[in-house]
């Protein structure tokens, strides 16, 4: 049943993302953030899709934490999930993302025409400069930027690799950073076809402002993020115990 209801969920996930991706045509006459909208909406129902095929139920917690205005979101990143449904929950999102992306014909177009941030990762320091920039451009617009400090997606329990651009980028932006835990990861693993039911909890911690020292940034963002993160896997890993005991 699991791979069944995976396979399902596999195709109309893809049918579902094409039609979206086809239905944005008309939006390139319209502002950025009509295209942002359309996304949202294609990650409302990509959530849906995974409740009513796979089981797999959403819960917020914190969305208290989530302050108006220009914000740097820094999300561990275990699942593509996060990738296709996080940015529903802010008002005007933006995603840094590798620049391959935008190669993919009309959804790569779709990224560029709703602002979203290409790095190429290949570059190095050489980049930097760019990023910061364009980043600094989504703020001033009151836009939340969305980064992965690991750069890539860790599977679920690895050692943190936090990278330091994030921390170059919150030095250079004057905004406060708000860091989001999940465990994704055990209910669309990465690397995986099966997607397992179950809760899988998204948590928004409180906020850390903007202005701190970079070594006192970098060590509060893992220590909170990694903290949190390692308490939503223990406790979804103690429900499924919970439900395998006789």
């Amino acid at each position: 049943m699991l791979v069944l209801r995976s396979a399902i969920f596999q195709v109309a996930f893809y049918l579902v993302t094409t039609l979206y991706t086809l239905s944005t045509l008309p939006f390139y006459l319209m502002p950025p953030r009509a295209m942002v909208g359309v996304a949202q909406a294609w990650g409302r129902t990509v959530i849906w899709l995974l409740r009513l095929i796979c089981g797999i139920r959403l819960e917020l917690r914190g969305r208290e934490n989530i302050p108006p205005g220009a914000l740097l979101v820094a999300s561990k990143h275990q699942s593509a999930w996060e990738t296709v449904a996080l940015m529903s929950f802010f008002d005007y999102p933006t995603f840094v993302l590798k620049r391959e992306l935008i190669w993919i014909p009309i959804f790569g177009w779709c990224l560029l025409k709703a602002g979203m941030i290409p790095l190429d990762r290949a570059s190095g320091k050489g980049a930097l400069a760019g990023l910061i920039a364009r980043v600094r451009a989504a703020l001033a617009e009151r836009r939340q930027v969305i980064v992965f400090p690991e750069g890539t997606r860790r599977p679920v329990g690895a050692e943190p690799d936090y990278k330091l651009g994030l921390v170059q980028i919150y030095q250079a932006s004057d905004a406060p950073c708000l860091p989001v835990a999940l465990n994704s990861g055990m209910f669309w693993p990465r690397r995986s076809f099966l997607r397992h039911p179950g809760t899988l909890i998204v948590e928004f911690l409180p906020t850390i402002p903007a202005g701190l020292p970079r070594s006192t940034f970098f060590r509060r963002l893992q220590a909170e993020l990694e903290a949190a993160t390692a308490r939503l896997v223990a406790e979804t890993e103690r429900e499924r115990a919970a439900a395998a005991a006789p």
